[in-house]
């Protein structure tokens, strides 16, 4: 994936680890809404896109029990979901949201889509 970058550094400050086992080296830039083959860039924005380690990265794309499971955490997204979808971080055990500029608010669970 060739993100610019300044988009890549602002991923990895907001973020800091894997936001599934909490890993703090190796880490991937993950999509959260696959760009699919040759995509758009228009995919590479700051609420699409989360940092994990390679081993959740790899699984969640080659298991489907794990990427349903990853899609309930937020870490996958359905094309037809809005990137408003929170994320849950299971190190800090809590809910965000991504916003557009790269920045994340806690979510409550009153806001949760569930």
């Amino acid at each position: 994936m060739a993100l610019s970058p300044k988009l890549r550094k602002l991923i990895e400050e907001r973020d800091g680890h894997c936001y599934h086992c909490g890993k703090t080296e190796g880490l991937q830039i993950h999509h959260r809404k696959n760009k699919g083959i040759g995509g758009s860039k228009l995919l590479d924005t700051p609420d699409n896109l989360i940092q994990v380690c390679a081993e959740w990265n790899y699984a969640i794309e080659a298991n489907a029990e794990l990427a349903a499971s990853a899609r309930g955490w937020g870490h996958k997204l359905p094309v037809w979901e809005s990137l408003e979808h929170p994320v849950f971080d299971r190190v800090e055990f809590r809910w965000y949201f991504l916003l557009p500029d790269g920045g994340k608010v806690e979510s409550h669970w009153r806001d949760q889509p569930f």
